[in-house]
């Protein structure tokens, strides 16, 4: 008979938060808590197979009733990993890195200091990556104790006031004090309310959709080596399923190991699949090459050089977001500077502008054509990102980036200073095309049907015959007309005409017009260039209509568009 072996439930929460509000003493303070030897630091403990790492952290509790009932046999016990986000770039790499597989997040602000920016950051991020949220008021303990009840109270309502336009309202907020004293005091002092806020954990825990289908993709957050035995990676399975003896890429080191074995929960595994946290022994790999990363069915992550996103704004980033501007763009488990270029549907295209943030909306094809923006578009009417033009991005990376089709990428100003009072989070959006070739500006650019429109505005010199005139004032002297030869062009009077070549060296040129010019546009020109020739007589009132029309010469309009990626600069009328 097989071995019956402990199932557990792994549910994935994300510690986000302000530096400085606690989050690494909540984490631990819910973990010794729970179960004393959480917080194992013993080198040893590495050897056990332990596969937490700094910034991760587990306990394991019985299965809530709600639980047995949705999830029957299958499991019997639920263990929670805390993923502690520290610093606030790799917090927004970690966060998005793990999206997929975020279930929960606890929001930890410090009840002295209230919602700070990267609070709110911090929102940002959960809303983006995950469904249900619960708020930690910490540092209770600095609160004078004849205040500190009406101070939560008050904090509270703040913290539901900020959420309500969030998919976080009436989120759950609970007062605690993870570390009485601060960082420095003795661990003699119990945390006030970790109880409590497990129990809350414990209610608000749902099952989670895993889906073991699909290419594996895992986080990697660290890696060493056991004597005798290989090297371990431990980190969080993104999607996708995993077993002994299969064969795993390091894409980026270009190289394939095979499974040896794998651990979940310090105990051994055949398998793992899309939420589990595990370890996974590989031979003859030095840990000092990857210590965090991605590793992936082989061949199935692409290195883009450049990609096309969609594209909506962070209603609380403050800035403009202008075309040729440089961003951090995080995309799959990487950030990297990019420049990015905004286009959208051309003028008077409709489009379905759907609320959902993350939805396809007008699918992008490369058969469609784009306009060129100068900046992002915001709606006139003041409102969520959903209400915006309906948008796209083209981003170009300035070193290669390796991640996975239709993932999540942001956009940010992380080189903002930290302590001003401004959201770096700029733009959220969908991959949806990537260019994998390094010569992208050559091979995949021209695809790309972005245009300009372009107004060229002349003078009418003179006419020749009934169906030519001269215009002047259109192209510069350098300009080689024959670019511009075919091309049609509006009088302000009226007749279309087009450009037959140049006229003279000076960059004047000859307009033929179909249909001819009509009588009033020959009178009107024969006015103007008799009244060029008297211009040093004094006006008689019989000629004060000539003199009126010729303040105002016939004007020549040439309206053109041009591919932005086109390398041969055609001009392009419809």
């Amino acid at each position: 008979m097989a071995e019956h072996r402990t199932k557990t439930l792994n549910f994935n929460v994300g510690v986000l938060g302000h530096v400085d509000s606690g989050k690494t003493s909540l984490a631990r303070a819910l973990s010794s808590t729970a179960s004393t030897a959480a917080f194992d630091k013993n080198p040893q403990s590495k050897e056990r197979g332990i596969t937490l790492d700094l910034g991760f952290s587990s306990f394991t509790v019985e299965l809530p009733d709600h639980l047995k009932e949705s999830a029957g046999e299958q499991y019997d016990s639920l263990q929670f990993t805390l993923v502690d986000c520290p610093g606030h770039a790799s917090l927004i790499r970690t966060i998005i890195g793990g999206a997929q597989i975020i279930d929960l997040m606890m929001l930890v602000v410090d009840v002295v200091k209230g919602v700070q920016t990267q609070t709110a950051e911090c929102l940002l991020i959960g809303e983006l990556t995950c469904q249900r949220m619960i708020v930690i008021l910490n540092k209770t303990d600095l609160l004078p104790e004849n205040k500190r009840q009406s101070a939560v109270e008050k904090m509270t309502k703040r913290l539901h006031k900020t959420l309500e336009n969030t998919r976080f309202k009436d989120c759950p907020v609970i007062a605690v004090a993870a570390k009485p004293g601060g960082p420095e005091a003795p661990d003699t002092e119990e945390p006030q309310g970790v109880s409590e806020l497990i129990q809350l954990l414990k209610k608000q825990t749902y099952l989670p959709q895993r889906d073991p289908g699909g290419d594996l993709l895992m986080a990697v957050d660290h890696c060493f080596s056991i004597r005798g035995q290989g090297t371990v990676m431990t980190g969080t399975i993104l999607q996708g399923a995993l077993a002994i003896n299969d064969t795993v890429e390091i894409p980026a080191l270009k190289v394939t190991k095979k499974v040896k074995s794998i651990q979940m929960f310090r105990k051994p595994a055949s398998t793992a699949m899309q939420g589990d946290r595990v370890g996974v022994c590989v031979t003859q790999f030095d840990p000092k090459l990857l210590e965090r990363g991605v590793i992936c069915t082989p061949g199935s992550l692409r290195m883009l050089y450049a990609a096309v996103i969609t594209v909506h704004k962070i209603g609380y980033f403050k800035g403009a977001l202008s075309t040729r501007a440089k961003f951090h763009i995080t995309v799959g488990h990487e950030t990297v500077m990019a420049k990015v270029s905004f286009f959208g549907l051309p003028p008077g295209s409709t489009s379905s502008n759907s609320p959902q943030k993350n939805s396809l909306e007008s699918p992008f094809n490369f058969d469609r054509e784009y306009f060129y923006q100068d900046e992002y578009l915001i709606s006139p009417a003041e409102g969520s990102t959903g209400s915006d033009p309906e948008q796209w991005a083209l981003l170009e990376f300035e070193r290669p980036v390796t991640c996975p089709s239709l993932c999540l990428v942001i956009g940010s100003k992380l080189d903002t200073d930290i302590h001003a009072n401004a959201c770096r989070l700029a733009f959220q959006g969908q991959l949806l095309q990537g260019f994998e070739d390094k010569n992208y500006i050559e091979t995949g650019l021209p695809k790309l049907r972005i245009y300009k429109t372009k107004q060229k505005e002349g003078q009418v010199e003179r006419v020749t015959d009934d169906y030519t005139v001269i215009g002047r004032s259109l192209f510069k002297k350098e300009t080689n007309l024959q670019l511009f030869v075919g091309l049609k062009v509006t009088l302000s009077t009226g007749e279309t005409g087009v450009i037959e070549g140049g006229f003279g060296q000076s960059g004047k040129f000859k307009i033929r017009i179909q249909e001819g010019l009509l009588p009033e546009t020959k009178q009107l020109l024969n006015s103007t260039s008799k009244k060029k020739g008297k211009s040093g007589s004094k006006g008689q009132t019989s000629e004060e209509e000539p003199k009126a029309e010729s303040t105002q010469p016939v004007s020549i309009h040439l309206n053109f568009k041009r591919y932005v990626f086109d390398p041969h600069k055609k001009m392009v009328q419809s």
